[in-house]
Parts: structure tokens; C-alpha cells; sequence
């Protein structure tokens, strides 16, 4: 943690936000790949949320679906509570942590081709984000803590995937932090991240989350009598509070980033960016998910 009493170093707050999007495809495309739901199903467990909520969720042990409800933050509670713990009757922790690691391996060899994944580009993020992961602490991180207490993959490819997870997911935990302190609950930040454009759809966010539409609806009228939606999106307030929320998740993200300077984060971006957009051009995400 950096000290209060430190000088303040020089170093562009807007570099946290763009390390975060340059590098957070190469973790999140795993929830796309058809290679997760192949070995994660070849366990026993089904396909689709079974898949995500265990294989994200494994390193915390076998929690119930309380404990997944709510470090997951936006999904129905009805939703989780069908899924689990009934995976770990199919499955444990450990087969699924495996398999996981296994489908990053295979997906991120087929979306960056098998000569980019050993590449020396990669080889140099893989070290970059674990330099940047020595600064991480698990105080109030519950998701960040599990994930951090698996070990290190041998590998580059999987040392890169491994550091972009522990970086998603203590920012994760942070910005859960954030959505509380503004007051927002897990449906209300689904649907007022996807009223800016930026986040998923609102066919996906409904398709993946599990809510439905009469608690959908209730939702944007709550949200419309706090002066936050209209039927137009997002109001001024709305906006204003969104931004707020980014500006508070960058802060508590800072950390890494801080200690690895301004120098190798801007590197961190630069090889980031361009492994993503390779993955994203090469169809890790599909269409008619996320917004601009």
C-alpha cells in the first residue's frame, strides 16, 4: 500500500484505467471459450453458468451460493442457488481449478496463434503483471484472495493469464467496494453499466445475469425515481454517479500499477492492447454482447 506520508509520484491516473482494459480481455475471454465449457462439462458439470460460476469460483474452495452471490456482485440469487453447490456434487475445487487452467491454455493458443502465444511479447507481460501482483493484498478481496492463493503457473502463457485473473479479480473486489459505497445494488449496477454503452448489452446482461423482467423493470423504476434513468438512458445524475464510481475503483486499483511505475505500466498497456485486440479480432468474444 502506498503511504499517505510518501510523495506523490509522478505518474498519469488515467495509465490504472487503461491497464485494466488492455490487459482484462486475456483473462475474460475464458468465459467465452468453447474450451471451458468442453473441459469443465468433460468433469460432469453443465455447461454454461454451472461452468462459470464453479470454474470462477473454485479457488475459494466449495462455497455456497451465498458466498458466490455475493463476491459475483450482479448476477440473481435464484440463478446462483440453481447452479450451486450443486457443481461440487459433480466436481471439486481442484478438478475444476485444473480444468480451467487447461481451457486458458488451449483458448489463448487457438485465438493468439500457437507462434504469438510463445512469443517473446508474451514472455515480457507474463513477468510485467507478476512484478505488478507482488503489490496486491487480500484485506477485504475475498475473490482476489482465493485466486491468489493458487500457485504460479510455469509457462508464460498461463503466468500472463494467471496475472491478468489475480489483477481482474482484486479490482473486481474493489469496485464491488465502490458500487456500495454509491449505494448501488447488484441488479441496479448491472443495468446502469449497461445503460452506458460500455458494458454488456442489455439482451446479454438479461440472457447471462438470470433476473427477470418484472424485477428487470422494478429495477429501472427505482432507479428512475432516484433521478439516475429515464426512458433516454442514463441521466445527467446517472452519468455523473457512474464516473464517480470509476474514478473510486481506479483509486483502490492503483496499487500495482504505482509500484511498477509509470514506465513499464505504459508497456504493461502497450503489449496488452495489442494481444487483446488479437484475441478480439480473432473472435473471443462473439457479437451483440457488449456495447461500444
Amino acid at each position: 500500500m502506498v503511504s499517505a506520508d510518501q510523495p506523490t509520484p509522478v505518474f498519469d491516473p488515467a495509465l490504472i484505467g487503461r491497464a485494466h482494459r488492455a490487459i482484462d480481455p486475456l483473462h475474460a475471454h475464458v468465459y467465452f471459450a468453447p474450451e471451458t465449457d468442453e473441459r469443465l462439462a468433460a468433469l460432469g458439470l453443465r455447461p454454461g453458468r454451472m461452468v462459470y460460476f464453479a470454474g470462477r469460483s473454485a479457488p475459494m474452495g466449495a462455497v455456497g451460493a451465498g458466498v458466490v452471490t455475493a463476491t459475483f456482485y450482479n448476477f440473481s440469487p435464484s440463478l446462483v442457488a440453481h447452479m450451486v453447490p450443486r457443481a461440487w456434487t459433480l466436481a471439486s475445487p481442484e478438478q475444476v481449478i485444473a480444468a480451467r487452467l487447461d481451457a486458458a491454455r488451449a483458448s489463448l493458443t487457438r485465438l493468439l496463434g500457437e507462434e504469438a502465444a510463445a512469443s517473446p511479447e508474451v514472455a515480457e507481460l507474463a513477468g510485467l503483471l507478476r512484478d505488478a501482483c507482488t503489490a496486491l493484498t487480500p484485506e477485504g478481496r475475498p475473490l482476489y484472495a482465493g485466486h491468489a492463493d493458487l500457485p504460479w503457473p510455469e509457462e508464460p502463457l498461463l503466468q500472463m493469464w494467471h496475472g491478468a485473473t489475480l489483477l481482474r479479480e482484486h479490482r473486481g473486489d474493489g469496485h464491488i467496494a465502490a458500487l456500495l459505497h454509491a449505494g448501488l445494488s447488484g441488479l441496479e449496477a448491472l443495468i446502469t453499466h449497461s445503460a452506458t454503452g460500455r458494458g454488456f448489452t442489455e439482451a446479454a446482461a438479461k440472457a447471462t445475469r438470470g433476473w427477470k423482467d418484472e424485477e428487470w423493470a422494478a429495477t429501472c423504476a427505482a432507479l428512475a425515481h432516484r433521478g439516475l434513468l429515464d426512458d433516454a438512458g442514463l441521466t445527467a445524475e446517472g452519468e455523473a454517479l457512474r464516473a464517480r464510481i470509476e474514478v473510486h475503483t481506479d483509486a483502490l486499483a492503483a496499487d500495482p500499477w504505482l509500484s511498477l511505475g509509470a514506465e513499464a505500466t505504459a508497456r504493461v498497456v502497450e503489449l496488452g492492447k495489442g494481444l487483446s485486440r488479437r484475441i478480439t479480432e480473432n473472435g473471443a468474444f462473439g457479437q451483440g454482447i457488449f456495447g461500444r
